[in-house]
């Protein structure tokens, strides 16, 4: 009931307040500003009990071209940089992803090597097939990383030219927060590819390695072969 008064009591002082503004019409015709000034004021005093009678009355603001663009500049740049941070996300896991591969693939070969001699026919085909299956792997992982290398790289450029639309909008905060997340993008992704050159390295070792151990692996079975085949030849002349 006491909330029913309190209605009833608002919309009686607000046909007053009405009433008051429209008979005003004639005399302060060229003054519509009164008319904002009057109304506002009566529901201001429009109390019930020391209680303020809530009517959602906003005055909207008044926004220039220039404020606009600036605004859009921030939420362009806004977007190229949660685009940047999913990009190199991806990027940094495809990375690691590969060197790991890699590092694994390293782990096979070495052990291949040192096995070498030592293996039946059926363990050699077997840890081949697996070190096979790994360069397969390697070769996978190195195509993700190209993938999204590329749209890391597209990543940047975007975000490169928000960061100038923001800067000659007006919106200075704006660029210099893109620039920013731009340099510690690029530190992160540096940091992921000096892991991933290191793994390259040891693999391109271990590829020589190989080369060089079943070379001469090679050259010791074509030596056993000829010293057992002397023998052989010095029967046949007697």
């Amino acid at each position: 009931m006491a909330a029913l008064r309190r209605i009833t009591t608002c919309l009686s002082l607000l046909r007053s307040s009405a009433r008051v503004l429209f008979s005003s019409r004639n005399t302060a015709v060229h003054k519509p500003w009164k008319w904002t000034n009057i109304l506002y004021t009566s529901i201001a005093s429009l109390t019930v009990g020391g209680g303020l009678c809530a009517i959602p009355f906003k005055q909207v603001e008044n926004l220039s071209h220039d404020s606009l663009i600036r605004r859009a500049a921030s939420l362009v740049t806004d977007s190229s940089s949660t685009f940047l941070s999913q990009t190199t996300l991806a990027l940094i896991d495809a990375i690691t992803e590969y060197s790991k591969a890699v590092h694994t693939l390293i782990a096979l070969q070495k052990r291949y090597l040192e096995s070498l001699g030592k293996l039946t026919q059926t363990e050699e085909d077997t840890i081949w097939q697996v070190i096979i299956g790994q360069r397969a792997e390697v070769s996978d992982r190195q195509d993700e990383c190209r993938r999204f290398q590329s749209t890391w790289v597209n990543a940047v450029k975007l975000c490169e030219t928000a960061a100038e639309a923001a800067y000659t909008s007006g919106a200075e905060h704006a660029s210099i927060t893109v620039m920013t997340n731009i340099q510690v993008a690029q530190s992160q992704v540096n940091e992921a590819q000096k892991l991933s050159a290191d793994a390259d390295k040891k693999l391109a070792e271990t590829k020589a390695m190989e080369v060089e151990r079943v070379a001469q692996y090679t050259g010791s079975l074509q030596n056993n072969e000829e010293e057992e085949e002397v023998p052989e030849a010095y029967l046949r002349e007697d």
